[in-house]
This record gives C-alpha cells, structure tokens and sequence, in this order.
C-alpha cells in the first residue's frame, strides 16, 4: 500500500503565531518550532511536550550530612550513623506513608543512647534543605513562559513535602504532584508513574522525567517515558534545548 503523504508535503510552512490547529499547511512542531521525537517502534512521530520533575536534589536541596555535620566531631562518626541509625531504607519508609512519629519512636526503641540525635531528623529536617538546587527556578520559569505542561513525582514524607511546599514557591506550580507517601508507593516501582500518566490522561513518550537517580530514571524508561538523569541545571538545559524546548538564558 501506498504510503500517504502529510497535507503539509510540498507546501511551504506559513510559520503563524496562530495555534497550530488553525493552521492544516503546518505540523505542530514547525508551529510551535520544537524538535519532534521520531519512535522506532512504529511510523507515528512523537514530540515531547511535557516535562515531569523529582523534587529532592533536582529542584530543592536535600541531605542529611548538612544537619548531622553540625552535631558530630568527624565525618567518619557521621557516616556511621547515617550507614548504621538513620538509615536510607528507614528515612524511605516515610517517604512510603509512616508517620515521623512512628518512625522516630522505633529508631529510639532501638537505639536509645542516640535519642537526641534521631529526634533531629525530624525536628531539624528543614537544616538538611539549604535551599534551591541553582538554576532549577529559572529552569522551571522558562518552561512555564513557554506553556510546557509541568508535572512532578517526588519521594517524599506526607509531613516533610506540607513543609518544603510552603517554604519553596517552585514547588506550587505543577499541575500536579505525585507525592509518594500519599499514594503508598516509591520510586522507581512502575506504578508511581503509571498514577501520574492516568491521573493526567498524559502518553508517555511525550513525557520528559528528570531525576537525580539512576534508578527512578530506568523506572521512568520502563513505563516508555524519556528520561533525563539530572546532574546539573546545564545538563538539564542542554537537554531540554535538543527536543526543543526552553530552558531560559541563565542556565
């Protein structure tokens, strides 16, 4: 069978500001002049158009050793209460709906010498967020100016999220957000994300994920969305730039 042409073969592109619906002489990519995604996996072509972000250490700071450095002598007895007390698997399990409460009094229970020191994970979580991640604002506020649809997937505690949402205005911003422990799920399980493509009627290859772990990148991958592993605001930029979107000037 004949393959059929596009109703814009042949035709010069009128390149109008005017939405691309209105405009049959034209792809929405030359309308809108991103680089569209081209799947080997059949003959449609696909563009990103939506970007979906993590939180922690791509948007805002996050790491306990800004807190605990304060309160041990050495970096050595700082890792071995991170390796060995407060835990990533134990911090995760908030991240999966327990209550800080819970989480601390079972920490005690079995380490009540360190009281003191495990009350501050949570009593002084806010001392392990210095700040923004530099050159994610001016990421998001580009993205934002240029109409691209933002969403986000974050592992994060009920409590701690309430609390970075109100202290970090990027944060308000997303057309929604799915946060781990409300939905009693993780990163990278599969499910996480399917949540966020169904809740939005969103398709995945449209979709851009951007995380700072090797991990929930690869989670992303395997429910067919593309995926960035963020490093730095540039690389982001840079990426970002290559499919055709706006990154702003700064980063």
């Amino acid at each position: 069978m004949a393959s059929r042409l596009p109703p814009w073969h042949g035709r010069r592109c009128c390149w109008s500001p005017a939405p691309a619906s209105s405009h049959p002489c034209c792809p929405p990519e030359a309308v809108l002049g991103r680089k569209p995604i081209r799947r080997r996996s059949g003959s449609q072509t696909l563009r990103v158009d939506t970007v979906v972000f993590d939180v922690g250490n791509v948007l805002i700071q996050w790491n306990p050793r800004h807190l605990y450095r304060k309160l041990f002598a050495s970096e050595a007895e700082v890792e071995a209460f991170l390796a060995e007390i407060c835990t990533d698997a134990w911090n995760l399990e908030q991240d999966r709906g327990r209550s800080w409460a819970e989480a601390v009094a079972e920490r005690i229970a079995l380490f009540p010498r360190h009281e003191a020191l495990i009350r501050a994970f949570s009593d002084r979580w806010h001392e392990m967020v210095p700040g923004e991640v530099p050159g994610s604002a001016a990421i998001l506020e580009a993205l934002r100016d240029g109409g691209v649809p933002l969403y986000a997937i974050t592992n994060f505690s009920a409590e701690k999220y309430a609390e970075a949402r109100e202290r970090f205005p990027l944060l308000r911003g997303f057309r929604d957000t799915v946060v781990s422990a409300h939905e009693r799920m993780v990163k990278p399980d599969p499910a996480i994300y399917r949540l966020l493509l169904d809740r939005n009627g969103l398709e995945a290859a449209r979709c851009l994920f951007v995380d700072d772990s090797a991990a929930n990148v690869r989670g992303a991958q395997e429910v067919g969305m593309r995926a960035h592993h963020f490093r730095d605001a540039a690389g982001l930029a840079a990426e970002l730039r290559a499919l055709g979107l706006p990154a702003g000037a700064a980063a």
